[in-house]
């Protein structure tokens, strides 16, 4: 029998909305879903049920305190797989040629010349706005390209951009080093210095990183402000 490719858009409604939250949040009890989605455990059963038998949600049973043992739900393999992925096998085995001929650098760079003409695409759209505001519109470009992320605000000026999906999560595991790029990117387009709090490749729910203060940043300092055109 020939393998069916799945996609995420292949699941509408709820079942789809379940998907996406233990993406985000796993591993969830029935009742945490239930709750998130303002239904009975029962209701949501139903749906869980589903999605187990088609094998994109796994449970295992845990003790929470002094309760009775409780089933927690998270995405198999297969669910995994239907979040986007931006790179393919066939591009890992080139990137491993690559480090093979010129070493990891040459990896890195690689990755690094991407993520700087996305910055230079980006920032005279971001270059005049305040960091939390930067932060959203990065949050924007970064799910389109498969990160489900998002930008949340901290006191004193900071923010947080949190990535749920790893777009490029086969290459990371096999060049981590790859990783150093990307948060390059982030602190290029937020003008502001980042530390990266939380690693997807190191067993953690989500990537990590927080921005802090709001102050000038290098690239308003060095990029000029979109000129605007004038009518002969």
């Amino acid at each position: 029998m020939a393998a069916t490719s799945l996609t995420l858009a292949g699941f509408k409604g709820l079942r789809s909305d379940t998907l996406v939250v233990l993406r985000k949040e796993q591993p969830l009890t029935a009742k945490a879903l239930a709750d998130h989605f303002g239904l009975s455990a029962n209701a949501l059963r139903r749906h869980l049920t589903e999605l187990v038998d088609a094998g994109l949600v796994v449970y295992r049973r845990e003790i929470r305190g002094q309760g009775a043992p409780v089933f927690a739900y998270s995405l198999s393999d297969a669910g995994e797989a239907l979040f986007p992925r931006a790179y393919i096998d066939p591009l890992v085995d080139a990137l491993e040629s690559l480090r093979a001929r010129e070493g990891t650098e040459a990896v890195v760079e690689l990755f690094r010349k991407r993520w700087d003409a996305m910055a230079e695409a980006a920032m005279p759209h971001l270059v005049t706005l305040p960091l939390h505001e930067r932060a959203q519109l990065l949050a924007e470009l970064l799910t389109a390209e498969g990160y489900m992320t998002e930008a949340i605000a901290e006191q004193n000026d900071g923010t947080t951009i949190r990535h749920h999906n790893c777009a490029v999560r086969e290459i990371a595991l096999r060049f981590p080093e790859v990783c150093s790029a990307e948060a390059e990117f982030i602190e290029t387009v937020l003008g502001a210095p980042v530390e990266r709090r939380a690693h997807l490749k190191d067993g953690c729910r989500a990537c990590e990183y927080g921005a802090i203060g709001s102050a000038p940043s290098r690239a308003t300092a060095t990029l000029p402000l979109p000129v605007p055109e004038t009518t002969q």
